[in-house]
């Protein structure tokens, strides 16, 4: 398996967006799932009420190590792929900072102002060593790395498939 396709990461529940980093992007993100098993999903993601990106992501199962295969599609392509979801789309309020050491911290405020609301971080390592070895420089609640609740494909099970929105 060749490793540009193993995703390592760790991740962890937040209060809020951190303000000591430099913040290096920011966006908008909608997604949603095609299959849960496997997890296939697609996403859009815009800058200024702009599209500026559009996804496929298929991804195994795992918590720290899995298989990740994303790729890049036409708007088009995203669009046609939407009259496939009957379920309103997950938005995250989504932003990108610089850790200390090189590494990035990516953070997301899952479906704002809804009952079911949360944040989290990810940090995404280039092996397992360095990921169990990361010590966070920045607050946080809790890990979640293990926390199946936590898995976007579980919330995206447990808040559209059970007719909740």
């Amino acid at each position: 398996m060749s490793n540009q396709f193993i995703e390592i990461e760790r991740k962890f529940l937040l209060e809020s967006f951190p303000v000591k980093f430099p913040l290096k992007k920011q966006l908008t993100t909608y997604q949603a799932y095609l299959s849960t098993e496997p997890e296939v999903r697609i996403r859009r993601s815009e800058a200024d009420g702009r599209d500026v990106a559009h996804f496929l992501t298929i991804k195994s199962n795992g918590t720290l190590v899995r298989k990740e295969v994303e790729m890049s599609i036409r708007a088009e392509d995203f669009y046609a792929l939407t009259d496939m979801v009957p379920y309103s789309f997950i938005k995250k309020e989504y932003r990108v900072y610089e850790l200390p050491n090189g590494l990035q911290l990516e953070c997301s405020l899952v479906d704002e102002g809804s009952s079911f609301a949360f944040m989290y971080a990810e940090v995404e390592f280039p092996s397992v060593e360095e990921a169990e070895g990361f010590a966070p420089c920045f607050d946080y609640v809790g890990e979640i790395t293990q926390c199946a609740d936590y898995k976007m494909k579980n919330y995206w099970k447990r808040t559209r498939l059970k007719g909740r929105m």
